[in-house]
């Protein structure tokens, strides 16, 4: 599996050779956060940008009811934010390994901020459209700056603690931003505009966090050239993350579906209207996969992704079979199956990442990692949206649906051949 088959200086964590952290910085008297307190720092940033990212997936059917837009037009929306993401994976995601990651971090929370602002004064789609497509620039620059510094932070005795976070901070945001402006559009005031102001909050503490955060990449000549939009991965690790295409598209592309179409399924095919079943939707898939990355933790990589993919196609199965029969508990019974396999595939594949990767190597290899997954998170979502409009909404689920049991089968199919091929490959463990 993925990690296990590499030889052994490849297995532990690269050597840093960061600057030392905790110390007074030379000239300004300024603390810096310890190692202990910076991880778990840049774990809750690492959260609020997820949880900002899925917190319109409630709000979708709120707009969509006030400006009369097709579904169409929904998954553009919901498109342009990862159009936005992956553009910003491709230009800036080794900046931090030549600038550092405390500035690049800074300047993608500021950002972040604008698109609140963008969010706030929204009255229709192209200030909308707008709002999403610099969010989706800023968490693009975040996510593979806050996974290197993570992994550059690893606690000795736990050198898989940075994969576990990276696996799992994700989908305990991007829930919890579903979840929580599901009740704040039900039962709040000014149901477009609170979570917005609540999470522009958020950013501003967090930004003042970030400024005592230690530096841990030293500066490198060529951030100018690493602007190049290019898809790089150091020979030695493309074996490693080939391995893991299956189930990153598997997995993503089923999370596309839910955070793009899912608020509106339980709204059309099982006539619920309240704005709290709509992050729910979003919330029945994330918080099992939560769950799922921070109790298998330990577990070898290759019975993880075997689990992943194996409850991936049992979850997406059980869950159409729900839609064709119109039963809730069973749909919802399948999305939290579904749930587990997610975490178990994040934990896994992002945790070998994070493991095999030298310092000056991870950015790249995060970012590559992450265009795969939005990638395969966003274009069968926008290909949903057109066919819902055209065919309709459950036809649309159904094949959608089918389509990511299949991707599910394919990923099991593949570990299972990798497994034979790579003897030994499950005893490497996460953490």
């Amino acid at each position: 599996m993925p990690g296990s088959a590499l030889p052994q200086s490849q297995t532990s964590p690269p050597s840093d050779t960061s600057p030392p952290i905790g110390a007074p910085r030379s000239g300004g008297g300024r603390r810096e956060l310890g190692r202990p307190a910076a991880f778990a720092a840049l774990a809750a940033v690492f959260v609020l940008f997820m949880a900002a990212s899925s917190a319109p997936s409630p709000l979708y059917v709120v707009y969509q009811q006030q400006w009369h837009f097709s579904a169409t037009t929904l998954t553009t929306v919901f498109a342009v934010y990862v159009l936005g993401m992956i553009g910003a994976l491709l230009v800036l995601g080794a900046l931090s390994d030549h600038l550092g990651r405390r500035p690049v971090l800074l300047s993608a929370l500021a950002l972040e901020a604008v698109s609140m602002v963008l969010f706030l004064v929204a009255d229709d789609v192209a200030p909308l459209l707008a709002a999403r497509l610099v969010q989706g620039i800023a968490t693009g620059a975040a996510m593979t700056t806050l996974g290197a510094a993570l992994a550059d932070l690893n606690p000795a005795h736990a050198p898989h603690r940075a994969g576990v976070v990276t696996g799992a901070a994700p989908t305990f945001g991007l829930g919890l931003g579903a979840l929580g402006c599901g009740f704040l559009v039900q039962y709040g005031p000014h149901p477009t505009r609170l979570v917005y102001i609540l999470l522009l909050a958020g950013l501003l503490l967090a930004g003042a966090v970030l400024l005592a955060l230690p530096e841990t990449s030293i500066r490198r000549p060529g951030a100018a050239r690493s602007l190049l939009p290019r898809l790089r991965v150091a020979p030695r690790l493309r074996a490693d993350l080939l391995g893991l295409v299956p189930i990153l598209v598997a997995s993503w592309a089923l999370g596309g579906l839910y955070l793009s179409l899912g608020p509106s399924v339980a709204v059309t095919l099982f006539g619920l209207s309240s704005h709290v079943v709509g992050g729910l939707v979003v919330t029945l898939l994330t918080a099992p996969a939560f769950l799922t990355a921070l109790l298998l933790r330990g577990w070898p990589t290759q019975r993880t992704l075997t689990l992943g993919a194996s409850l991936l196609l049992v979850g997406t199965a059980v869950a159409l079979t729900g839609v064709e029969e119109t039963s809730l508990v069973t749909a919802a019974l399948g999305t939290v199956i579904a749930g587990v396999g997610f975490g178990g595939s994040g934990l896994a594949a992002f945790g070998t990442l994070a493991r095999i990767a030298a310092p000056s190597e991870r950015g790249e290899l995060l970012s590559v990692a992450f265009v795969i997954s939005y990638l395969s998170f966003s274009v069968p979502a926008v290909a949903a949206g057109i066919a819902a409009t055209h065919t309709g909404l459950h036809e649309t689920f159904v094949a959608y649906a089918a389509t990511v049991a299949l991707l599910s089968a394919l990923a099991l199919l593949a570990q299972g051949l990798r497994s034979r091929r790579v003897p030994g490959s499950g005893t490497c463990p996460q953490a």
